[in-house]
């Protein structure tokens, strides 16, 4: 399992709302998360604001820090 997979179980909420507050322009079907799926998230979420897997899991694991 992915740091970002484990961090996603533990605090979505939380996450979400930093997503939200970085990238306006992220909708709640966006954000929608599935346990199981957060390599889809993390797709959509990449796909949404241009950036590369690696530098999206960077993000998260700076707000967590």
């Amino acid at each position: 399992m992915s740091a970002f997979s484990q961090q996603v179980k533990g605090n979505w909420n939380e996450l979400k709302g930093k997503f939200k507050q970085q990238y306006a322009d992220l909708t709640d079907d966006d954000l929608m998360y599935e346990e199981g799926k957060e390599d889809e998230l993390l797709g959509k979420i990449q796909k949404r604001v241009g950036k590369t897997r690696e530098e999206v899991e960077a993000e998260v694991n700076s707000w967590s820090n």
